[in-house]
């Protein structure tokens, strides 16, 4: 098995993306951020924000590094930059602009993509996280199979969160959605927040 799949490597990938990317805790902003779709619209988007974090996930782990140098564009300024992107979103979801439906029962901007996708859930950290794993590898297939393995599954269990919040959706019904739209505001500009003070020190600390 270990020729394979490295178990060890694959629980730490696993458990720390699973913390960093918080599964239960994306359902009250997904739901806030589709709060104006159908059902069926929500469904795509769950679909399109797992197809747009795992694409973010797997190319930063393979060119992230090297992108990032031949940009001269530090981590910090990746945390910094995401925060600020959250920011915005959760001064959206505080004031109730995304619960404005517009024509084509979409929001001119595809919410799965941006800020969903990224960089709610493939943000700096889950970023970060990914290229320290690669670059503590071995670099054998073992090491490969269970980091990408490792990232799979955690994106598995972000769709099925995202997937089943329809059902949350259909308890709440429309009020209890706005309370939940309104918290998760709330929550989202906290994180934001920490992203940001952590861009911060760490700007301070290579000064």
């Amino acid at each position: 098995m270990n020729d394979v799949l490295d178990p060890r490597l694959f629980g730490s990938v696993f458990i720390t993306l699973f913390v960093i990317m918080d599964p239960p805790g994306t359902v009250p902003i997904f739901l806030g951020l589709t709060a104006a779709m159908t059902r069926k619209q929500r469904n795509r988007a769950a679909r399109q924000a797992i197809l747009v974090a795992f694409g973010v996930i797997v190319s930063f782990a393979i060119f992230g590094q090297q992108l990032l140098n031949y940009l001269h564009i530090s981590l910090a300024a990746l945390q910094a930059s995401g925060g600020l992107l959250l920011l915005l979103v959760a001064m959206e979801l505080l004031t109730g602009k995304m619960e404005e439906p517009q024509p084509s029962g979409n929001s001119k901007v595809n919410v799965a993509l941006v800020p969903l996708g990224t960089p709610l859930l493939a943000g700096p950290g889950a970023i970060v996280a990914t290229m320290v794993f690669v670059q503590q590898s071995d670099g054998t297939p073992a090491d490969w199979f269970a980091i990408a393995a490792g990232v799979l599954a955690v994106h598995v269990c972000l769709y099925l969160s995202m997937r089943f919040a329809n059902v949350i959706h259909s308890v709440l019904k429309d009020s209890g959605t706005i309370l939940v739209t309104r918290i998760a505001g709330l929550l989202l500009a906290a994180i934001a927040c920490q992203l940001i003070a952590d861009a911060v020190t760490a700007f301070v600390q290579a000064a």
